[in-house]
């Protein structure tokens, strides 16, 4: 037993949280309950919150009063078939007219500020009270404790540009509270490895949490090692997409099952895995998550579309039927875990993810990544990389297998792929190149 883990769940925890006036415990107990609630139930619930910042975002939001106005909507919601007339929302309307979305019964210094790091071309500052920003912790502990985390518990953080703590507070938080050692995924390398590996035989973590190909980097590296001690009961995947491939990797050495993520800075936490690996669990009481196809009809259960959520708690700046750029699956399965939250099958991956024949038509990057993975041997790591129509550059960071003739049927996979009209160039790298925050990306196309 833990006794550090013991002490920091049962009296650092709630002492922080008084001192600090935090309902995230309350939040956390009320979305454990209701995540049993039956889905006719979560439908209500979605309804009547869904009316609450349909009127609140008319009234006090200047963008919505005008863009209503427009279409002659009152400030009642009537219907869903009437909800699923609004305009969608896209990351350029937030871009121009932020100001706008923002509610006019908030001051600026009284929110929480994020931005989003403009991998999909679009920079995004977004705004959300401390009432949002506990309710939205709550879920994600809520998810935490599906892959077997729980309060106090020592965490091993694959982040990028993990947060330092100047402050006595925030020492003391980080040694009483948030117990947690980090990777810096900025600096992934055998040195870098082999001094978190030190670390984590001294604390000994017993989840990891972090972005999911930053996982996959670190388990490679411990299967090179050969090491074998490193047992955390519970992994957390998050922020990009996690391939089957890498999945298997990732479970395969540290014997441990993989719960997989799915959220935005936007809007927080959108879906989870439990402990079932049955699809990911929509967060129901918090967003409505809606699968559009290109026509803007919605998408049928194992059917592609793209993502677009609302958020039911930010009333700060409400997001109304926002496109996140996201491609899904929406599923009309229950989960035999028997939550009545509803389930999504899985993410496809990003729009801008998308490559482009010369044609015109679309090549989904992150599937053709994950299909050549594992169909060509000696390949740890690939990128693709389109700055022209005619022209694909991929990235491969080779493994121990890789030969003449895994290149000769990588070259003719991608041939056969985007057509004679595309050249196929092959550049091997040490690594694969990250965002600023640390994160990779499967396929990149400014086309």
């Amino acid at each position: 037993m833990d006794v550090m883990a013991w002490v920091s769940k049962h009296v650092f925890f709630p002492l922080w949280e008084l001192k600090d006036g935090s309902r995230r415990a309350h939040y956390l107990r009320e979305l454990s309950a209701s995540q049993w609630f039956e889905p006719a139930v979560q439908r209500d619930m979605q309804w009547k919150r869904l009316c609450v910042v349909v009127e609140y975002a008319i009234k006090h939001c200047p963008y919505y009063q005008r863009r209503f106005a427009e279409l002659g909507v009152s400030e009642k919601l009537h219907s869903w078939d009437e909800f699923y007339q609004f305009p969608i929302l896209s990351k350029l309307d937030i871009r121009r007219h932020g100001n706008g979305i923002r509610s006019d019964r908030f001051q600026l210094r009284e929110l929480v500020e994020t931005k989003t790091g403009g991998s999909t071309g679009v920079a995004l500052q977004v705004f959300y009270d401390e009432h949002c920003q506990e309710m939205r912790n709550a879920a994600s502990m809520r998810s935490d404790l599906w892959a077997g985390w729980d309060i106090g518990m020592m965490v091993a953080a694959v982040w990028g540009n993990p947060p330092l703590d100047m402050t006595v507070k925030e020492k003391l938080r980080r040694w009483l509270l948030n117990r947690m050692i980090f990777l810096d995924t900025m600096n992934i390398n055998e040195g870098a490895v082999r001094d978190f590996i030190s670390r984590w035989r001294q604390v000994k973590p017993q989840v990891i949490f972090g972005h999911a190909h930053s996982i996959y980097i670190l388990a490679t590296y411990l299967r090179r090692f050969g090491f074998r001690d490193i047992r955390p009961r519970g992994i957390v995947t998050t922020s990009m997409m996690l391939l089957a491939s890498e999945r298997h990797v990732i479970e395969e050495v540290f014997q441990c099952p993989v719960t997989n993520r799915y959220g935005c800075e936007e809007v927080g936490l959108i879906a989870s895995e439990c402990e079932a690996h049955h699809g990911l669990h929509i967060n129901a009481e918090h967003v409505i998550v809606e699968f559009l196809k290109e026509d803007g009809s919605t998408a049928s259960p194992g059917e592609e579309g793209s993502v677009v959520v609302t958020d039911l708690i930010n009333f700060a700046m409400p997001l109304i039927r926002y496109r996140v750029e996201d491609m899904g699956v929406p599923s009309d399965r229950r989960c035999p875990c028997g939550r009545g939250l509803p389930l999504m099958e899985r993410v496809v991956g990003r729009q801008a993810d998308f490559l482009k024949r010369v044609d015109g038509s679309l090549v989904a990057g992150v599937s053709l990544v994950e299909r050549t993975l594992t169909g060509i041997p000696g390949i740890e790591q690939m990128q693709l990389v389109q700055e022209e129509l005619e022209t694909v550059c991929v990235k491969v960071v080779m493994d121990r297998g890789f030969n003449d003739e895994s290149e000769t049927r990588l070259r003719h996979e991608l041939q056969q792929v985007f057509g004679v009209g595309t050249t196929i160039k092959i550049e091997y790298v040490s690594s694969l190149d990250q965002t600023s925050s640390g994160k990779y990306r499967f396929a990149i196309c400014h086309v």
